[in-house]
């Protein structure tokens, strides 16, 4: 099965189990084509394929419930009770139960490709060193969030940077249309999230991301108290993993990972059925290369992502002690070839879906 055909039966497995939005499809299919680093955010699914056929070794390591779909634009902000500005992995549309390694070496894998494509400058091997001594760090001391207050300088000037402003933010919120195909019971679920039952608000059909790209996406606009409050609504799935490994859906796994991992919480992050909604403001949202500021330590960066993925990791507690033997027996540079052999598999699966 080559990425064309592993597309198309992807995309009909979905389409058995949610609607979906035929031109946020295309554009998925367009963005694939025009660069290496949107095919990977796109091709999860595809991941699975390559990653159990290229990397039999370490797929055959200590299964936690893991992310999946990681890329160093999987990360962003919120705040949580308490007001704090807290930084962490964005979304767990793919989570599921895998092999702890595949969200390293898929995270490795998107820094080596943004640094050919995004100028995200490291080295492969820095890149993997950073990750793999984070999470390693994080492993050791079971996890620790990131709340950045009075720690995390370098992280807190990424998300309080410029190009994250609330003008800025809040202009391309409002200038998406109108949107009157939502389904009543979604505008009452984001009715029900908004901070006031009778607030008046209005929906756009929001087109972001790329894994889910395709997937209804609603987002309420409303005024309140003298500025703008937003609350999206997208559809879950189960995880492509369970496609990909031909296996029995075990159903959304958004909820108990969210409630697992090392984090202070977002308060206003839930999961109603097949709908996560969540809070959209300039600093609740996920952060992009373009968003990063110029000036930055790309290894520090990923040490902090390599303890994240730890702090999620943690959330299964039984499988640490498996992990760290698992970790003892790999030889240096594990990391390094694994996540070059998946980058040379999703360049050639690149090129050919370019030339369809």
């Amino acid at each position: 099965m080559d990425v064309i055909e592993a597309t198309r039966e992807y995309e009909a497995w979905m389409t058995t189990l949610i609607p979906l939005v035929g031109e946020d499809l295309d554009l998925k299919h367009k963005r694939m084509a025009e660069a290496a680093f949107p095919f990977l955010r796109a091709t999860f699914y595809r991941w699975v394929q390559l990653w159990r056929e290229t990397c039999t070794d370490v797929a055959r390591g200590p299964e936690v419930l893991a992310v999946g779909d990681l890329h160093i634009e999987n990360f962003g902000t919120w705040r949580d009770a308490e007001g704090r500005l807290c930084w962490g992995i964005n979304d767990f549309d793919e989570a599921c139960r895998m092999p702890y390694a595949i969200d390293l070496v898929r995270l490795a894998a998107s820094a080596v490709i943004a640094r050919k494509e995004q100028n995200f400058e490291i080295a492969a091997n820095d890149a993997c060193e950073a990750l793999l001594e984070g999470y390693i760090e994080g492993i050791d001391a079971g996890g620790k969030a990131f709340v950045l207050e009075e720690s995390h300088h370098a992280l807190r000037e990424m998300a309080l940077g410029a190009e994250r402003d609330p003008v800025r933010f809040w202009s391309k919120m409002n200038g998406w249309p109108d949107c009157h195909t939502a389904p009543s019971p979604v505008l009452a679920l984001l009715k029900a999230h908004l901070p006031s039952p009778d607030l008046p608000f209005r929906v756009v059909h929001r087109v972001a991301g790329l894994g889910s790209l395709g997937r209804q996406r609603y987002v309420a606009l409303a005024m309140w108290h003298g500025g703008m409050v937003a609350r999206e609504a997208k559809a879950l799935l189960p995880s492509a993993w369970e496609w990909a490994c031909g296996k029995p859906e075990t159903g959304i796994h958004y909820d108990t990972i969210l409630k697992r991992t090392e984090r202070s919480p977002d308060p206003h992050a839930a999961v109603v059925k097949n709908w996560l909604v969540r809070r959209l403001a300039p600093h609740c949202s996920r952060i992009e290369i373009a968003d990063f500021p110029a000036v930055r330590d790309n290894r520090r960066l990923l040490h902090a992502m390599g303890r994240e993925i730890a702090n999620t990791h943690v959330g299964t507690p039984e499988t640490i002690p498996a992990i760290k033997l698992d970790l003892k027996k790999h030889k240096s540079g594990w990391l390094h070839d694994a996540t070059q052999a998946m980058v040379d598999v999703t360049m050639r699966d690149w090129k050919i879906w370019r030339a369809r």
